[in-house]
């Protein structure tokens, strides 16, 4: 007997015999193999990718990389009274989506980030977030999950003070043009159509940072563009922003010498909206935002006008300051070496005698324009060491520890509390604000005194007639540049100091 036919039996039959054989088998072949294919195709419509992965790869995404990343349209379904009901088919869709949140539990809980084509908020998870009371997620300069505390009942402002606020915020959503920026000079056309309201007007070249003062006003009360009573209107100036900036980053006109403002103070706004939302598509924004911001820091020094030009001053390094602060607690890489040349910076311009900082000079005077030295003397304010005081903090200065910020607080601020007198000079919106922060993170006594006083000045201010109701009127060295929007922003985030930020040190 041959091999072949020890290997192949079958090779002892005909060809005829074996091909009757083989398709006899055929039908049960062909059977299984479809029974199979079937099961598989029903195990993959139950089986999805892990959204971990993909939500992994993009946490992981470098402000080096983040030009890499398209960017996505922002539209902004127009909300309705009943969330079950959809929006018409006429209406613009988007990423952003906004929800209906009547209830109140929880609220400055952020939202965990959700990734895909788009942003479906009412899908989003929501996560437990403690930060120990530290200085967090968005709202007026910083804010978040430390603050919130208007919602969520863990830290609240007096009946009195939550009613200014609510009016400052009814204003500022009145006045915010359809577009859904704030229009610095043309504001008072989005109520009623009418002219401007005289004397109330900002300088055109500050809309973009007009729109972030604003936006933070929203944040710091708890608003976001996907939960509270004025989400549209966040989510409106919000895409606003984002379809300003440019591929740098830059969220603004480059055209004027002090566009650095505007910028710090729009990529302030968009870390805190994206903190608050944890839209990936904020978030993308935001990381541009600051990648820019950080472009325009001088090596080991700080900041001033224009990019890395070597001219360094205290007011622009307090707001980058600010947006590097908002940017480490919502988890954006950078490197911390710029914060710390902040904090260096500020060291080197304050007085070792008096405790003042200094706006290029140390220990100099507050500055002012030559025009407003006269109506507002640089001796009835203290914009700059408060705004020092910040940056000190925010860096991870303990103020009880610190001779130099004790020095400020005490001999100078102390001494310097708000007032509402114009014929006196005394009104400087830009201080307050800056002062409002640095006490209330000092505490104590000093806190108090300067708190009943900012009320003072701050609350029976506050326009109650006609078409001013609920805003301030734009007074001090810098009301003309920012206008009503302005002065309406800033004193309604003096007014929510008591939860948009938490004490950094556990300070009472």
């Amino acid at each position: 007997m041959s091999a072949d036919i020890l290997r192949y039996p079958c090779a002892q039959k005909d060809f005829n015999e074996v091909l009757v054989e083989q398709l006899s088998r055929t039908p049960w072949i062909l059977f299984s193999g479809g029974f199979h294919a079937l099961i598989v195709v029903i195990l993959m419509l139950f089986v999805s990718p892990d959204p971990q992965d993909e939500s992994q790869s993009l946490a992981n995404v470098t402000l080096a990389e983040a030009d890499e990343i398209p960017d996505e349209p922002i539209e902004i379904d127009p909300p309705t009274t009943d969330p079950e009901v959809q929006p018409d088919d006429t209406d613009p869709t988007d990423e952003i989506e906004v929800v209906d949140t009547t209830d109140t539990t929880d609220v400055d809980a952020p939202y965990e980030e959700t990734v895909g084509e788009s942003d479906f908020v009412g899908e989003a998870t929501l996560t437990s977030f403690n930060k120990n009371d530290a200085i967090g997620l968005g709202g007026g300069a910083g804010g978040g999950s430390g603050r919130g505390g208007r919602r969520s009942g863990r830290r609240k402002g007096s009946k009195k003070t939550e009613q200014v606020v609510d009016k400052g915020l009814e204003w500022l959503s009145r006045h915010q043009s359809p577009a859904g920026f704030w229009d610095a000079d043309g504001f008072s056309c989005q109520d009623g159509g009418g002219p401007c309201l005289a004397g109330s007007r900002g300088g055109a070249v500050y809309d973009t940072g007009v729109t972030g003062l604003a936006l933070l006003a929203f944040l710091g009360a708890g608003e976001s563009p996907r939960r509270g009573d004025y989400r549209m209107t966040v989510a409106k100036g919000v895409r606003w922003l984002m379809k300003s900036q440019d591929g740098e980053g830059c969220f603004t006109s480059r055209s004027i010498s002090n566009f650095s403002y505007n910028q710090a103070i729009a990529t302030l706004a968009m870390i805190e909206a994206y903190d608050l939302s944890r839209l990936p598509s904020i978030k993308r924004s935001a990381k541009k935002g600051l990648a820019f911001c950080l472009s325009m820091q001088n090596p080991y020094k700080a900041w001033r006008y224009g990019v890395a030009n070597s001219q360094n001053d205290v007011s622009v390094t307090g707001w980058m300051a600010m947006v590097l602060k908002a940017a480490k607690n919502a988890k954006l890489d950078f490197d911390e070496r710029s914060l710390v040349w902040a904090r260096d910076y500020i060291i080197e311009m304050t007085s070792e005698e008096t405790g003042r900082v200094g706006y290029v000079r140390p220990g100099e005077p507050t500055a002012r324009e030559p025009s407003k030295k006269a109506e507002f003397p640089s001796d009835e304010s203290e914009a700059m060491t408060a705004a020092g005081i910040c940056t000190r903090i925010f860096s991870g200065e303990d103020p009880k520890n610190s001779r130099l910020v004790k020095l400020g607080i005490e001999n100078l601020l102390l001494k310097k509390l708000p007032v509402w007198d114009q014929a006196r000079g005394s009104i400087d919106m830009y201080y307050w604000y800056y002062g409002t922060l640095a006490m209330f993170q000092y505490g104590g006594v000093a806190w108090k005194k300067w708190n009943a006083a900012m009320k003072e000045a701050v609350i029976d201010r506050q326009r109650v007639d006609g078409a001013f109701s609920g805003s301030w009127d734009p007074k001090g060295p810098w009301a003309e540049s920012g206008g009503r929007v302005y002065s309406t922003a800033l004193m309604t985030m003096c007014l929510e100091v008591y939860y948009r930020y938490g004490r950094v040190f556990g300070t009472k």
